[in-house]
Parts: structure tokens; sequence; C-alpha cells
């Protein structure tokens, strides 16, 4: 028996980009299901793979880079419960954020084997959850492909690319002079644990032996967190999933063999303490769509009129055959843009008419996706996807038909504090942009807060700053000569952009870390009043997340926003107030 279900939007795959389409969408009223093949969320960020999730300011290194939306709701939420770093806890403030969301049916273990596709769309999909034997017939008027292989695609006739593109392809400096089917290979993970005493190690027989000439470009001096060099590839990461694992398995057991007993490393009292079972994937399939993005567009930092995501992360190509060819370093890097823009035709298929392309699969070039691939900037993808499909499901438009309303979709995502470089964010029915403001003092001038720049960007501060914290808090008041109907009131606080949330097994990483972005607000109050009557007040206390969007009914000529406790900041500081009739 097949169970049938319809919905608005089918996202195949529970990755950090699967998630954030999923929860955009559902938020923006769209009925949408979201598919996941494994027991967890989260990808090769769950406990299952263990990565980091790294982003557009390079473990910090950009300032004021890191991604906002969701996946930064998600990663300020894990912070605050999960200061010890667990994957596990991680794993399950992914599931608690997406079952919160009244519009997602979550189907864990759940397998999509088969499409079908009349007359270029998808029709439904179906799947089979493992642990039930429940078989699943999923209708969807839009699917987004998640699934980081691009498998939806593929078995739906979508259009992708594989492998690495010549030179002449795209006129790319670092492309090879012919095309191939090289690709990055797949990592697995460990993590080792001081037991006090000597603990000695026995290398299984079947296992691989390194010196430490074979290792010689492969730094394994922390030896606690894993080595995402421990790497292998074949022309078809896929089909050979298999024996690649094989191979890492060996591989991961030599390098640790080297370092218990392949000389002296500081390691007489270590053991394995973790093994990740399951490989994490880089390269793949990557579907094709209106646009190819190139390592040209990132490098030149080119302007998109429908850019509506980002990334900043370095075009980081990893060596084909990492283990096997120890001569070589095991990948090479060039830096892109500081940040760089990402247009929407690369989220759609060319020739699949209901088919969204996020997460790894998106269409660029080899090349491009060397910097794309990376989780936080998947995440923001995703979120752009989610948000296009509840859009496209409200107003009948088509994937491409979306592009003649581009600036609707830029103007949401904004709203939904998604940065786009390039694009801030000034509404015409934004009652704060007409009220007078005036703050209580002044680091950096509250007109700040209209500015409709939501970030720090170089030099340019665009924050309000008070000077210092008073006991009572300090405050911002928005007036109009006249009352105005509020419904709803949007703040941006300062979660420091410039700091790095993602939880990680590395150590080095985590000591660079803070606990907890001491800038952002902790407990503040909403004051309404009419002609200086007190009409409505709004109490809020124990935040932890940058944007806050609060619904009101009141009908009021200023509002107060006192900002009384912060994480640990001396002063209070806010990006911006929205406030809307609606």
């Amino acid at each position: 028996m097949i169970i049938e279900q319809h919905y608005d939007l089918v996202v195949v795959g529970g990755g950090i980009s699967g998630i954030c389409a999923a929860i955009s969408a559902a938020r923006h009223g769209a009925k949408t299901a979201l598919v996941q093949d494994r027991p967890v969320l989260g990808g090769n960020a769950s406990s299952e793979i263990r990565m980091h999730i790294c982003g557009a300011d390079i473990h910090a290194n950009k300032p004021n880079a890191r991604e906002t939306g969701i996946i930064e709701e998600l990663q300020l939420s894990n912070r605050y419960v999960n200061p010890q770093h667990s994957f596990s806890v991680q794993d399950y403030v992914f599931e608690s954020t997406v079952r919160a969301e009244k519009n997602i049916d979550m189907y864990l273990n759940t397998r999509v084997l088969e499409s079908k596709t009349v007359s270029d769309r998808i029709v439904y999909v179906d799947a089979v959850q493992t642990t039930t034997e429940k078989k699943f017939r999923l209708y969807g008027k839009f699917f987004a492909d998640d699934t980081g292989d691009g498998f939806l695609g593929y078995i739906s006739g979508a259009e992708f690319m594989y492998g690495r593109e010549s030179k002449a392809e795209f006129g790319e400096p670092h492309a090879p002079d012919a095309c191939d089917n090289k690709l990055m290979g797949n990592s697995l993970m460990f993590t080792a644990k001081d037991m006090g005493v000597p603990t000695p190690f026995v290398k299984p027989q079947w296992a691989y032996s390194y010196t430490e000439s074979d290792l010689a470009h492969r730094d394994h001096s922390d030896f606690t967190s894993g080595y995402w060099w421990i790497e292998a590839a074949s022309p078809d990461t896929i089909a050979d999933g298999e024996n690649i694992r094989e191979e890492l398995v060996k591989m991961l057991f030599g390098v640790w063999d080297h370092i218990k007993n392949g000389g002296d490393h500081g390691a007489e009292n270590y053991a394995l303490d973790w093994i990740g079972a399951l490989p994490g994937k880089r390269e793949s399939r990557r579907l094709k769509g209106d646009y190819v993005l190139t390592e040209n567009d990132l490098t030149g930092g080119r302007r998109f009129d429908d850019a509506v995501a980002y990334g900043g992360w370095d075009i980081d190509i990893h060596e084909n055959g990492c283990m096997v060819m120890l001569d070589n370093a095991p990948n090479m890097s060039f830096s892109t843009d500081y940040v760089y823009q990402i247009p929407y035709r690369c989220l759609y298929s060319v020739n699949i008419d209901n088919l969204f392309l996020a997460g790894r699969a998106i269409s660029a070039s080899h090349l491009a996706f060397g910097s794309t691939r990376v989780m936080a900037t998947c995440g923001v993808i995703g979120q752009a996807v989610g948000t296009a499909a509840a859009l496209c499901v409200k107003h009948g438009f088509s994937p491409r038909g979306l592009l003649s309303h581009i600036e609707k979709l830029r103007e949401i995502l904004a709203v939904d504090d998604c940065y786009i470089p390039g694009y801030g964010l000034l509404l015409n029915n934004d009652l704060a942009l007409s009220a007078k403001l005036s703050a209580s003092s002044e680091k950096h001038p509250v007109c700040n807060l209209v500015n409709g720049e939501l970030r720090n960007m170089g030099d340019t501060v665009n924050l309000w700053q008070s000077d210092g914290l008073s006991k009572n808090g300090e405050y911002v008041t928005l007036k109009w000569d006249e009352p105005k109907k509020i419904k709803t009131v949007i703040l941006r606080f300062d979660s420091d952009l410039s700091s790095e949330l993602t939880i990680t097994l590395s150590d080095g990483i985590r000591k660079g870390q803070k606990r907890f972005p001491q800038t952002l607000i902790k407990d503040y109050d909403l004051i309404f009043y009419d002609k200086g009557n007190i009409v409505g007040e709004l109490r809020q206390t124990d935040n932890i997340l940058r944007l806050n969007r609060l619904k009101v009914d009141f009908v009021a000529d200023e509002v107060k926003i006192v900002l009384k406790t912060t994480h640990g900041a001396v002063d209070a500081s806010m990006f911006a107030v929205n406030i809307f009739e609606f």
C-alpha cells in the first residue's frame, strides 16, 4: 500500500540547505514535506559526520561576513544550549526547530527512489521509509533538490554537470586545459581522548601504513579532532561510495597508527574515541540552471540583477586522490572577492519547470563550487529557494517566471534578515522611516537604525550603540505627529557578525571562539504611548536571537524600546527597527 500525500513544496534532502529551505517555505505559508534518508537532520553537520559549518566569514577571518537568517537562528539556538559542542545535541536543535513549524511534515529515514515527470514537470516522488517499511507517494507543486548528489534532478531528467570543466568552457584561469571527471573526495573524521595513562594501539592488519615523510604535506600535530585530508575519491563518488568508505577506514587507522607508533607525537596517553561510519562527501553532480556561476564571478565580485544570496569562502579545491598523491599539498585555495553574489538563475533547473536547486547541487562550475559548497552558504541558498517556492505557490509563478518579480523575493529575504551584498532594506510602508528618533545616549548615532543597512561593512558602522548601559537600561524612542496602527515590530540586534558560531571537533577552532555573542540584547521592553499615556507594554526576557519579529496590536504615536541587559557587553546596540501596520 502506498500512502499518498500532497504538498506545495517537497524538499528532498535534510542537510543544512534542506532544513533552511523547508523552514522558510513553511513560514511563508507553503505546505512542505522535508524528506531525509538519514535518522537525523544536518547532513555533513550532523552527528554522523561532524563537520563544522563553514561560511563566508572563513572562521571569523572576514569581518562582518557571517550569515544571518535561518542559518544564524539555528546556530544561535544551538550555541546557547550546547556549549559542550555536542553534535548529537545539535541534531535535536535542528529537529526541534523543524518540528515547531506547523506547515512541515518531516520524513526521516525516508529514501526517494523514483520520480514521475510529465511534460518537464515532476508530478510526484516515490519514497520508502526504511524503519517502518511504509511507502509514500509525495505529490508537489514544486520540488527542491537538496540531496547534495543532485539525485532528485538526476532521476527526473534534469540537466547536470560532472567533473572539471576545461579552461575554454568558461574562461576560468584555474581550470585544466581539458575537461575530465576528476572530483573532490570524501572524508572520514575521528576524535581522540586523553586517557590519563599510556594507551597502546595495535593497527588492524588490513590498514595502511604511513611514515613521517608520507605525511610531510599533511599537518597532523593536533590529533584530537580528525583530519579533513583523510580523503579518498574516484571518478564516481556515488557508485563507488562503499569502496571509498573502505579505503577511508584503512587510511584513518593507518594515520592513527603513525601518530601512536610512528615517532614521538605526544599521543602516548591518547585513544580513539569516535570514528565516523559515514564519510562526508564534497562533490558529485551539479545541476544546471539558467546561469552557471563561475570562478570569474567569485573572484571579480560580479554584480547580478537577480542576486538573492552570497558566499565568501575561498575557492577551495581538494586534490583528487588526496591520500594517494602524498607528494602534493592536499588542496589548493585562492581568494574570492570579500563576499560575492549568487544569482537566482542558479537556483532552478534549466529544463525541469518546477524543480528548485539548492545546497551543493546548484548551477556552478567545478571551480565556483569549490566555494559555494560550504554549509552556511548552502543555508542561505536554501532559505532563498524556500522563500522563492512559497512566492511561486502564492502567486502561481513558475521558478523562472519569478525572475520578473525578483525585487519582491529580495525584499522578503531582507525582511527575514538574509543579507544580499549591495542591497539594503528601505520599505515605503515602514513606519520607522517617518518617525522622529531619539536615544538615551549615543556612541553611534540613532539614525543608523533607519539607514537601511543591516550590518557593519568595512570601516562603516551601521548600528546604534549606547554610551554605556545604565541600571534602568538604555532606550530608543520613535515618535509620530499622528497615532499609527502598529501590528508588527521587527528589531535586529547585534550578534557580532565578526565572530564564529559553529560548533566543531577542532580544539584549535574552539579556542578562538566566544561562548555566546555578548553584544546580543538579552532583556528588553517595548512601551507604546498615545498622547503621553501608556497604551501597551511588551516584555521580552532571555532573548538569544538577532532577529526579533513581534506581533502586537496597538494604536500609538510613540514607541519606546528599553534595552535592559545584554549577554555581557557594556553597551546596548541594535542595527535596525522596522514597524508595520500589518
